[in-house]
């Protein structure tokens, strides 16, 4: 299993915990789910973080 599928498990098992109660958690469920995912594909190098934000590492 990859470091981005387990991200997205722990963002979802987190959305989980964070809509037990709640309102909407289906949102909340997505919306954790989804930070997971991004956080795992930084993590397996798939998304270039400082490219994304637009901090460059040359100079200009």
């Amino acid at each position: 299993m990859s470091r981005t599928t387990i991200a997205l498990f722990v963002g979802l098992v987190l959305g989980v915990t964070a809509a037990f109660g709640g309102f909407g958690p289906f949102l909340i469920v997505a919306v954790f789910g989804a930070v997971g995912l991004i956080v795992g594909l930084v993590l397996d190098g798939r998304i270039d973080l400082p490219r994304l934000l637009g901090r460059a590492t040359e100079r200009r």
